[in-house]
C-alpha cells in the first residue's frame, strides 16, 4: 500500500547537495511538485532549468518554513552538517535544525503523509564484530556528527505518534555530482592507490540513484511511524575489490600505498590546528581519520528489502561506470 495521490507536494531540505538534488530529480520525474528549500548563497548548478520552487530561507526562517510547511504532502529533511569547527555547529546544522523542522511541521502541518528524515550510519558507530548491523543494533556513536547525527534520530522517533515519520540511514554514498568519494577516483586516475593501514577493512556502499529509490519507497509505503531503514548494498566490498573494479574501469593501474594510521592521524591532527585559523572546518580531522581507520562499516538492507520491497538496481561495477562516465563528461575526469 502506498501514500499517493495527484500532484503531491514535496518539501526537500538540502535540495541544491550532491543527494538532494538527485532527490528532487527523481521526484520531479514521478509527478511530484517540488519545493526546495535554499539559501541566497546556494549554488544552484544542480537545479538550474528544472521545474521546482525555490524556497529562499534556511532551517531556522521560521515564517517562511511555516508558509511552506503548511502545503506539504511529504517533508524529505535531507540537509545536514558533516564538518563544522566545534561541537556547536554539529548541533545546530543536525540537531537543533530537524527539531525546529519538527516543531513547525507539528504546528503548521499535522497532517502530514509523512516526515522522512535521512540520517547515516555513522550514528551507529563501526561495527563491534564480522555481523552487519541491522536496525536492531543499539546505536554507539564514536563521533560529534555521529552523535549529533543520533541526537536528530532521536527527535524524529519522539514524534512517531503526532505524525508519520521515517528514518533513512546510508552508508558511503557515491554517484554523479559527488565531490567526496571523487576524490578517490581522481587519486585512482592519478595513478596511485592510497589504503589506510596493512589490514583489509570492509564496508556498505550505495549508489545515489539506489538511495533516492529507497528514500522515496520508505516515503511511499505505508510503514510502521518510527521505522529505521538502512539503504545499502547488497554485500559489503573490501579495498581490493573496490580497486579492481576501479583499475579495470578506468583502463589503468595505480601503485598501491598502504599509509599506515599513525601517519593518517598526524596528517588530521595538522589539519585540524590550521583549520582554527580559516573560516572553514577541516575535511580531514581527527575524528574524520577515526572514522577511515576502522576495519568494518557494514550494514544489511534486508528490512528494506522486506518491508519497502528496495532493490539495487545496479552491481558495483555497473554504478561506478556510470559515475566515472559523467565524471569524464563534465571534464572532473580526463
Amino acid at each position: 500500500m502506498t501514500l499517493l495521490k495527484k500532484n503531491m507536494k514535496a518539501l526537500i531540505t538540502g535540495s541544491n547537495g550532491f543527494v538532494g538534488s538527485h532527490l528532487a530529480d527523481s521526484l520531479l520525474s514521478k509527478g511530484y511538485e517540488v519545493y526546495c528549500l535554499i539559501r541566497k548563497t546556494s549554488n544552484l548548478q544542480w537545479l538550474k532549468g528544472k521545474n521546482v520552487h525555490l524556497v529562499e530561507g534556511d532551517l531556522f526562517s521560521n515564517e517562511i518554513l511555516a508558509e511552506t510547511i503548511k502545503d506539504m504532502d511529504f517533508i524529505f529533511h535531507v540537509a545536514g552538517v558533516v564538518k563544522a569547527k566545534n561541537k556547536a555547529g554539529f548541533e545546530k546544522g543536525n540537531f537543533l535544525a530537524t527539531k525546529n523542522l519538527l516543531e513547525l511541521t507539528l504546528k503548521f502541518n499535522p497532517g502530514i503523509k509523512k516526515f522522512i528524515h535521512i540520517s547515516s550510519g555513522a550514528v551507529c558507530g563501526p561495527n563491534p564484530d564480522d555481523k552487519p548491523m541491522t536496525e536492531e543494533y543499539v546505536p554507539k556513536p564514536q563521533t560529534t556528527y555521529g552523535r549529533t547525527k543520533k541526537m536528530a534520530e532521536d527527535e524524529v522517533i519522539k514524534y512517531k505518534d503526532k505524525f508519520p515519520v521515517v528514518v533513512v540511514r546510508p552508508p558511503a554514498v557515491f554517484g554523479p555530482r559527488d565531490t567526496e568519494i571523487f576524490i578517490y577516483f581522481k587519486t585512482f586516475a592519478g595513478g596511485l592507490n592510497s589504503v589506510m593501514g596493512f589490514k583489509e577493512k570492509y564496508l556498505s556502499l550505495i549508489y545515489v540513484e539506489d538511495l533516492v529509490d529507497g528514500i522515496i519507497l520508505a516515503a511511499e509505503k505505508d510503514t510502521i511511524s518510527g521505522s529505521i531503514y538502512f539503504i545499502c548494498s547488497d554485500k559489503e566490498y573490501n579495498w581490493n575489490e573496490i580497486g579492481s573494479i576501479t583499475s579495470k574501469l578506468l583502463g589503468k593501474k595505480a601503485i598501491k600505498i598502504k599509509i599506515p594510521h599513525g601517519v593518517v592521524y598526524s596528517v588530521g591532527a595538522i589539519a585540524q590546528f590550521f583549520s582554527m585559523f580559516t573560516n572553514k572546518a577541516a575535511t580531514l580531522n581527527l575524528e574524520k581519520c577515526f572514522d577511515i581507520t576502522r576495519t568494518k562499516w557494514v550494514f544489511t538492507n534486508e528490512k528494506a528489502k522486506k518491508e519497502l520491497g528496495f532493490k539495487e538496481k545496479y552491481t558495483l561495477e555497473e554504478s561506478f561506470g556510470k559515475t566515472i562516465d559523467w565524471y569524464k563528461e563534465m571534464k572532473w575526469l580526463k
